[in-house]
């Protein structure tokens, strides 16, 4: 089954299916409960902007499967010889060891010495090397690297210009290998491989056709499953053993879903996350044989269920996953619901989640965080019931002074419901601010409730901040979904447009003091706001937005191709639909901006073009309108490096306080 993903997500275009998917111990007794800070009700000192957006000095915390060792992610610098200035610090894998009491002991070892860009992710393979995901100047052409834990033979398993490889399956039984899907036969579609973490010895175990978009293995490693599309219409297929065909068990139009989690434990049937017949999305099991879907182990009437998690170790269905106002869990074992019980003891007020374990499941790493802090990581012993607190994220932020994540809704003009959240500045009263309206990426995502740093910045500054889920917001099922469908610019468009509207109804925003802020759709949003609504916002900043729908379409990546009529009907065909996508792309209406305009772009950047930006940077040159434009040669789809991010939103702060008086 599909373990671990390789990758980051960063503002995904077209779904989670098509993005990598947008991150010293100190002693605590068993007993401690964590107390929860109360926002003050004056506002605080300016808080530096760098506290908010600094590198961990300790995260991504993870243990090794036998529980000997500690991993996590620091920052590390090279510098370069005879360099005028100190080089840039980037996150780098450490390890260190634990002992029998769970504490962990000596010297940190570094494993990995990367320079130019952070270590994307990483896992443990077996208990004695380490994964990690690199790609080159944010191109998102990932590829799976091996270290030994001692800092050795560290080896590029997919050495390949220009390919993008992802985990498939982990292998957890098979200490020497690994399952790994790359697209170097074909840029368009994935072949799986299985390849040697020692030597990097590889060999096709799976060859795409070319409709195949996802792998499933089964509990042994073995790849039993896969989901096609063609364009519109998507399958799941089935095979009873690796020497036998692929044949489809269920097909359906790209509207509903059968979305493969893992098999049965037996691996005779599979958890599928399926609309089939239904609005929201509910978690069932699937007979392979009659397509016939069988128990429903999870279902609710407001929103789409999430991920389904298990224990490997005890062969048991442990938690499912969704989110209404606040993300939510529902428990299915005992065991699961005493060590939660627990921990939420423990941590009151704080958000848990269990973010690595041992093989034997005695040893966790948890996080306790809420809205107001990104919070720390401990470590906990379920045997003794010891924990240890590891690192706090960010000890820049003082929980007290960060402002409330406040989940709210309002009606949009066609009646449907949008829910959103709004975070209102320490110590201000509701009362005629300063706004920034932040739609977020995809445009198929959505924003959750927890902590956010550049909410939480904006919020400092004296900015209310309103984040949106307008239609096509995934997760509010179906029918919500499919009526974003071609309605970039219109109907999607109309659902943050009626977000400022109620601001300024409720006596929330000052009318002539409302920005628009967002990244990749979200950038598109903005550039749309000061096209079809120019006379809204005082100011705008796009960060990696879409900017003429019919160049973005041609640039898009060859392994989104299998995809392109699916897109075409949600979005729009450049021929059939060649009215409306040029009434709806922001470089044709560039004459009616008005409002100040801040571009921010990665050169590299895979999924809007940097062609993007730079049109509509010149059309406002060649009017004589001034605009912000910022790209960076080493950044792709969101910029990674910290010091590009320190200036982008340093720039961003300047350009808010000028435009807004915040």
């Amino acid at each position: 089954m599909k373990l671990i993903s390789i990758g980051v997500c960063a503002f995904s275009m077209i779904g989670t299916s098509t993005a990598l998917c947008l991150l010293a111990p100190l002693n605590v007794t068993a007993q401690t409960t964590a107390a929860v800070n109360v926002p003050s009700t004056s506002a605080p000192a300016l808080i530096p902007l760098r506290n908010f957006f600094k590198t961990p000095e300790r995260s991504y915390f993870r243990l090794s499967p036998d529980g000997r060792y500690l991993s996590y992610m620091q920052p590390w610098s090279q510098d370069a010889v005879g360099a005028a200035a100190a080089a840039p610090t980037r996150k780098n894998i450490y390890v260190q060891a634990i002992d029998a009491s769970g504490k962990p002991v000596g010297e940190a070892k570094r494993l990995t010495s990367e320079t130019a860009r952070d270590v994307a992710n990483y896992s443990w393979k077996s208990s004695g090397h380490i994964l990690f995901a690199k790609d080159f100047g944010g191109d998102e052409n990932f590829h799976v690297v091996s270290v030994g834990i001692d800092g050795s033979n560290e080896k590029d398993l997919t050495p390949y210009a220009g390919v993008r490889a992802e985990m498939v399956d982990d292998l957890r039984d098979d200490d020497a290998h690994i399952l790994v899907q790359h697209n170097q036969r074909d840029k368009k579609v994935f072949d799986v491989y299985k390849i040697n973490v020692g030597t990097g010895a590889s060999e096709m175990v799976a060859k795409n056709p070319g409709n195949i978009t996802s792998w499933v293995t089964d509990h042994a490693g073995k790849v039993r499953a896969a989901a096609t599309s063609d364009g519109v219409n998507t399958s799941l297929l089935y095979r009873a053993t690796e020497k036998d065909q692929f044949k489809p068990v269920v097909t359906t139009n790209f509207r509903e879903s059968v979305d493969p989690l893992f098999f049965t434990f037996d691996n005779k049937r599979m958890y599928v996350n399926s609309n089939r017949g239904r609005d929201k999305k509910a978690i069932v099991e699937l007979d392979l044989a009659t397509a016939k879907e069988g128990k429903v182990l999870f279902e609710h009437p407001e929103v789409d269920a999430g991920g389904l998690a298990f224990s490997q170790e005890r062969k048991v269905l442990t938690e499912v996953n969704y989110v209404t106002a606040k993300p939510e869990r529902k428990v299915l074992d005992a065991a699961t619901v005493a060590l939660y019980k627990t921990l939420e003891a423990k941590f009151r007020g704080y958000e848990i989640g269990l973010q690595s374990h041992t093989r034997d499941e005695k040893r966790w790493i948890v996080s306790a965080s809420n809205d107001r802090t990104e919070g720390a990581r401990y470590l906990y012993d379920a045997k003794t019931g010891a924990l240890s607190k590891l690192a706090d994220i960010n000890s820049s932020i003082t929980e007290s002074q960060m402002a409330f994540m406040k989940p709210v809704s309002y009606t949009s003009r066609d009646g449907l419901t949008i829910n959103g959240y709004l975070t209102l500045p320490a110590g201000k009263e509701a009362k005629n601010l300063p706004v920034v309206i932040n739609p977020h990426g995809g445009p198929w995502a959505r924003d959750v409730w927890g902590y956010n740093p550049e909410v939480q910045f904006l919020a400092s500054r004296g900015y209310a901040v309103l984040q949106m889920n307008f239609r096509g917001s995934t997760g509010y099922g179906r029918k919500f979904w499919e009526a974003s469908f071609r309605q970039w610019g219109r109907a999607m468009q109309d659902d943050i447009t009626d977000g400022v509207q109620w601001l300024i109804k409720e006596g929330i925003a000052d009318p002539k003091r409302v920005a628009i802020y967002g990244g990749s759709y979200g950038g598109y949003a903005t550039l749309a706001g000061v096209t079809l609504t120019p006379d809204l916002y005082a100011a705008a900043v796009d960060y990696v937005g879409v900017s003429n729908m019919f160049t973005f379409m041609k640039t898009i990546p060859p392994y989104w191709e299998p995809m392109r009529d699916m897109f075409y009907e949600m979005v729009g065909n450049p021929e059939k639909d060649k009215d409306f996508l040029q009434a709806v792309s922001p470089i044709f209406l560039a004459g009616k901006i008005k409002s100040p305009l801040f571009v921010a772009q990665g050169a590299n950047d895979p999924r809007v073009n940097k062609a993007e930006s730079e049109q509509i940077v010149e059309a406002l040159k060649r009017r004589g309108v001034a605009v912000e434009y910022m790209l960076k040669e080493d950044e792709g789809h969101g910029f990674r490096n910290q010091e590009n991010q320190f200036e982008f939103y340093e720039a961003m702060e300047r350009f808010l306080a000028k435009h807004l008086q915040g």
